[in-house]
């Protein structure tokens, strides 16, 4: 039986933390749990678990500034990679963006991760050539 999709709960977050450790998303300089907690101020609904049985086998955190969508920590258990998980979490995120009329999604990868590139480009994701600028407006 496939895993269930379904928005995270309180009790969940150890364990989101704990599978983003594990498949190595997560960076120092970003605190996973205030990340979880500033985005559930704004989007509770999408931060999206899979669900095995009590067991979170994957994640996806989505969001939607008004102009387009964003998606951010989507991971799978390592042991429960390749059984269509992450695509399952994708559809979901899309599926709730396109309901609060979202036009277009994206999300950023980092250089040399071609592995995360081609499971994007087989759900018809397009790369963009531009650059990334920001800034950290409070520090973790």
């Amino acid at each position: 039986m496939a895993p269930v999709i379904r928005s995270a709960v309180a009790d969940d977050i150890d364990h989101i933390v704990g599978l983003w450790h594990e498949a190595g998303i997560t960076r120092p300089w970003n605190d996973p749990r205030k990340d979880i907690e500033r985005h559930a101020a704004v989007a509770a609904d999408l931060l999206l678990v899979a669900d095995d049985g009590g067991r979170i086998v994957g994640t996806v955190m989505a969001a939607y500034d008004g102009h387009r969508g964003w998606l951010y920590y989507l991971a799978s258990a390592s042991d429960r990679r390749g059984e269509g998980i992450g695509r399952a979490l994708v559809d979901e995120a899309e599926a709730r963006l396109v309901a609060l009329g979202c036009p277009k999604v994206q999300l950023m990868v980092r250089p040399g991760n071609e592995g995360v590139f081609g499971f994007y480009d087989a759900l018809g994701y397009e790369r963009f050539d531009i650059g990334m600028t920001g800034k950290r407006l409070i520090p973790d």
